[in-house]
């Protein structure tokens, strides 16, 4: 379980087919609190630790396997996982941690695309494209984690939507190298989920 609030921009350090793609990612996380099967979001993905240490140039790393699945249904398989790759990393929640964004469960279900980029003053209004069957889980005011961030969606027609990103997140995150057609981890609010569910029921 996450809250979308990035805490850490990592780097792919490597990464290689091993039955399934073992990815090595830097950061600045002390991985010595870290134990092996934990879970870290990596671009709004849930991957598991399965291997961790510290490197010469003092940042710490950590290893993670990722099944031909979550390429498939994620933007692992529509980029360049090559070295130098930035990622936003978020550790999972622990009791008593402070819920800043919303429910994030790290299981992504679908890729979004960026249609448009529109500076406004300090900000930044990002369009993008849903996947037909993910747009009608997403509402004006709602919550998306786009790329494991929690965002706040501004307006919405259709199947394209908007957020506005704010100087801070595009410090702190990947956000800010952002480019028009870049394809987006898009994960719904998981409350918009179960109440389009209860619709269903109730029809």
């Amino acid at each position: 379980m996450f809250t979308g609030i990035i805490s850490d921009v990592g780097e792919l350090v490597e990464s290689h087919m091993d039955g399934d793609l073992r990815a090595r990612i830097s950061t600045r996380y002390d991985m010595s609190g870290v134990d092996l099967g934990a879970s870290i979001a990596c671009d709004g993905v849930c991957l598991t630790v399965v291997d961790k240490g510290q490197g010469a140039d003092g940042r710490g790393w950590f290893d993670v396997d990722i099944s031909a699945e979550t390429i498939a249904k994620t933007t692992i398989g529509q980029q360049e996982w090559n070295a130098g790759h930035r990622l936003n990393l978020e550790r999972a929640l622990r009791v008593g941690d402070e819920l800043g964004g919303h429910i994030v469960s790290g299981h992504v279900d679908g890729v979004a695309v960026v249609e448009k980029i529109t500076d406004e003053g300090g900000s930044t209004r990002v369009l993008f494209r849903a996947p037909e069957a993910l747009a009608r889980f997403i509402a004006q005011k709602g919550s998306v984690a786009l790329n494991g961030t929690s965002l706040t969606v501004n307006e919405v027609d259709g199947n394209t939507f908007g957020v506005n990103l704010i100087p801070h997140t595009k410090q702190v995150t990947t956000w800010g190298q952002i480019a028009e057609g870049d394809p987006v981890n898009l994960e719904i609010d998981t409350v918009a989920r179960y109440v389009a569910r209860l619709q269903e029921w109730g029809a």
